[in-house]
């Protein structure tokens, strides 16, 4: 059997400079695709490409890019184009949980979460279709979450909305693009131990891994493998399609259907 070889293909990881999207990088880089990463200033992206590009061996480019701004997005895939000359995969990952009562949402709190977390990975798309309707293939792969489209979390009500959103948004452009090669689908992650995570303090990584039959958090290399099936040529016949990667956190209907293990 032939797997799919990433020695000619070319990867767009939005906010790959931490947390799931550099992990999503490094694995594509490991297995030798070219890869852009985006974060959200010129040094921290450039920074982070180094170090991909230091720890793989691979080819690895950093771009600063503000997911809120369509013309900078637009300037990232023509980035991608001009060092790569192709555009096989787009990973649109980046994105922002700021925590927020409902109470104490603000209309900027909204928008801020909606046009990084939804709005921008649909002008992502956008922006990567011109490169990929012209290969006559490509593989979109959507970093969703199960907060939204699964389960609901206090303090995350537009986050969820903005990941919800995201679910709506995969089914009419899978539907739209699957004549043209191209598949779109997205993963959903559980709690993954990530910077991010890790600065809601240790409390709630406990009540966290707590609520995971697996007995523990994720990996960035969970998502990362998911992430490389969905956009291999193996997944070629896998489009609109979410993979729920989070250890078995959304089976139990409470935490009564299953025994925490024992705490060493």
């Amino acid at each position: 059997m032939t797997f799919t070889s990433w020695e000619d293909r070319s990867v767009v990881v939005t906010g790959g400079t931490r947390g799931i999207g550099f992990g999503i990088a490094g694995l594509f880089a490991q297995q030798g695709a070219s890869v852009l990463l985006t974060g959200r200033s010129e040094e921290t992206a450039h920074k982070a490409a180094d170090r991909l590009a230091r720890a793989t061996g691979g080819r690895v480019a950093g771009m600063g890019v503000d997911m809120r701004r369509p013309e900078e997005i637009e300037k990232m895939a023509v980035e991608a184009e001009r060092q790569y000359g192709r555009i096989d995969v787009l990973c649109a990952n980046a994105g922002i949980f700021p925590e927020r009562p409902l109470r104490e949402l603000t209309a900027e709190d909204v928008g801020e979460v909606l046009d990084v977390n939804l709005r921008g990975s649909i002008l992502s798309v956008r922006a990567c279709l011109p490169a990929m309707e012209r290969a006559g293939r490509g593989r979109i792969v959507l970093t969703s979450s199960i907060t939204g489209p699964t389960t609901g979390y206090a303090g995350w009500s537009h986050y969820g909305a903005s990941k919800a959103g995201q679910m709506g948004f995969l089914r009419g452009a899978a539907l739209e693009l699957a004549p043209y090669g191209i598949t779109v689908n997205a993963v959903l992650p559980g709690n993954v131990h990530t910077e991010g995570l890790t600065g809601l303090g240790p409390d709630y990584l406990r009540r966290m891994t707590d609520s995971i039959p697996l007995g523990r958090l994720g990996e960035t290399a969970d998502i990362a493998h998911a992430v490389l099936f969905l956009a291999s040529d193996e997944a070629s016949f896998v489009t609109g399609q979410s993979l729920t990667v989070d250890g078995g956190q959304t089976l139990p209907e409470s935490l009564d259907a299953f025994t925490p293990p024992a705490r060493p």
